[in-house]
């Protein structure tokens, strides 16, 4: 039997699954892990100077006074503390400080991961932190006169190892776009700035990029979440200020240009605009959708901003805080009109520890929402057909939107498609059925959907089949939520079938 070849659509779903499984901050801290053992390698192959004893010297400061000063100062405010954003936080000034054996320059280094450790606790409201503690680590101690922060993870060695790491991670927190409008805002500056009467602008461009920290800057440190905007064209905005603040020459005093400077004002304006914003929550209850899912239901401490269909980052912190990945992700089920805020949680087994930690919650906890973002909304214009195609608990923000829509007496045209299982695994039936839109049900084992339901049996939702069930598909903006083999696969379809927009909403496991 001749063996089928996967198609490169079918690899990268495989690829997305896996990578989904990841937290974005356990991938940040392995692939910085990654590269100081390969800034170490280097070193030993004489591409890197400064001695294997002075960069385990650096490497073991680093992590070690990021990590006790995150335990001290989380104890001194009485909170749980975030021992892999610390961790994080250590690797990267790792790179930011050079390496060395001299025990003021270590003492520096330290107090640069000590203050950047600090602000997050200090500088920040409702748990979420106004600047990117690094960078602010790294500006605090600039600002002594006694040591400043070098960037040598841009030099042209360490390029072979931060490319694919920062291409890695951006694209696992779909950033992809926003540090693209940076380079290029970062780099055409930066030529001009450098550039004179004799000067080539390709010799300027490439030196800006190799001869700079530019990519280990839009890689690990523009890309941190929670001091950026929730929405794409704020964050694109966000991007290029920061590019013109870090290409154009500038001092104020004491103070100058820099790299970390320059994310330091790009935060700055986010949190003053209100771009960046946490707050806290108290436990309610849960309820049960499905066998497999349920409702997660929070009173929020002030007002949630909010819009329908968009996520918010949950600081879930696993027992001690000593594991990594305890920031989750999870769509809003609610409508911003609500007192209350809930989200939709698959619960089928193998459950992850955030998802015990969720339903070890008794009512009156806390928790804290560290960020809120996504661009997955309805269209502005109520005139616009919409087509919502969930897979199982993805249906989460389309009860988020159709809760909205109804709460606001809003008039749409709105038709759902849902796959699951079977009619017991629809989530969200009470939202479905007093919605007013069409729906549409394919049970995976043929059976009939609820009575509100029209039933789309059990064929796959191929390109003929999605003509089939909504003929003016063509005329709808598509969404799409799920696992991402799931969206994968409707997407493509829906395309085949004429859809000209369509929006996707994947999660992985987590």
């Amino acid at each position: 039997m001749t063996p089928v070849l996967a198609t490169p659509a079918a690899a990268k779903v495989r690829f997305d699954s896996a990578l989904g499984r990841v937290s974005p901050y356990r991938l940040v801290a392995s692939v910085l892990a990654v590269l100081a053992v390969y800034s170490m390698v280097l070193n030993a192959l004489g591409w890197l100077r400064f001695g294997i004893p002075a960069m385990l010297a650096s490497l073991i400061v680093c992590l070690g006074a990021a990590y006790g000063a995150n335990r001290g100062v989380a104890a001194l405010f009485r909170v749980r503390p975030h021992s892999e954003s610390a961790l994080v936080t250590g690797l990267l000034l790792y790179f930011l400080f050079w390496p060395s054996l001299a025990p003021a320059d270590l003492a520096l280094t330290a107090l640069a991961c000590v203050m950047a450790v600090a602000s997050k606790y200090v500088l920040a409201v409702h748990g979420r932190h106004a600047f990117n503690p690094a960078a602010f680590g790294a500006f605090a101690v600039g600002l002594t006169g006694l040591s400043a922060a070098a960037w040598w993870a841009g030099t042209p060695a360490m390029l072979w190892g931060v490319v694919p790491g920062a291409l890695l991670v951006l694209y696992r927190v779909q950033r992809l776009v926003m540090a693209a409008v940076f380079a290029v805002v970062a780099i055409v500056l930066s030529t001009i700035v450098a550039g004179g009467p004799t000067a080539s602008p390709l010799d300027s461009a490439v030196q800006a990029l190799t001869q700079a920290p530019l990519v280990f800057f839009a890689g690990f440190m523009l890309s941190e979440p929670l001091t950026m905007p929730g929405r794409r064209r704020y964050r694109l905005a966000y991007a290029a200020v920061v590019a013109l603040a870090y290409a154009l020459p500038y001092s104020f005093g004491p103070v100058a240009s820099s790299p970390e400077l320059a994310l330091l004002v790009g935060n700055l304006l986010a949190f003053a605009f209100g771009l960046s914003r946490g707050m806290p929550l108290r436990f309610v209850e849960r309820r049960r959708l499905t066998p497999t899912a349920e409702e997660f239901v929070f009173l929020p401490g002030r007002r949630a901003r909010f819009l329908p269909g968009q996520y918010a980052d949950l600081n879930l912190p696993t027992p001690g805080g000593l594991l990594p990945g305890s920031r989750r992700t999870f769509s809003f089920a609610s409508s911003p009109s609500s007192d209350l805020i809930s989200f939709g949680v698959g619960i089928a087994p193998p459950i992850s520890p955030s998802k015990q930690f969720l339903r070890r919650l008794e009512p009156g906890q806390r928790v804290q929402v560290a960020a809120i973002g996504g661009d997955f909304v309805l269209p502005r214009d109520r005139e616009v057909p919409v087509l919502l195609v969930a897979g199982g608990i993805g249906m989460t923000p389309f009860a988020s939107m159709l809760r909205a829509v109804r709460s606001r007496g809003e008039v749409r045209d709105v038709v759902v498609l849902a796959s699951v299982p079977s009619p017991e695994e629809l989530p969200f039936a009470d939202v479905l059925r007093s919605s007013g839109a069409r729906v549409i049900v394919r049970t995976s084992d043929g059976a009939s959907p609820p009575d509100f339901a029209e039933d789309a049996g059990s064929e796959a939702f191929t390109a003929q089949r999605l003509r089939e069930l909504v003929p003016d598909l063509a005329a709808r903006t598509a969404f799409v939520s799920g696992p991402p083999s799931f969206v994968g696969a409707v997407a493509r379809s829906l395309r085949k079938a004429g859809a000209a927009h369509v929006r996707r909403d994947a999660f992985s496991g987590y």
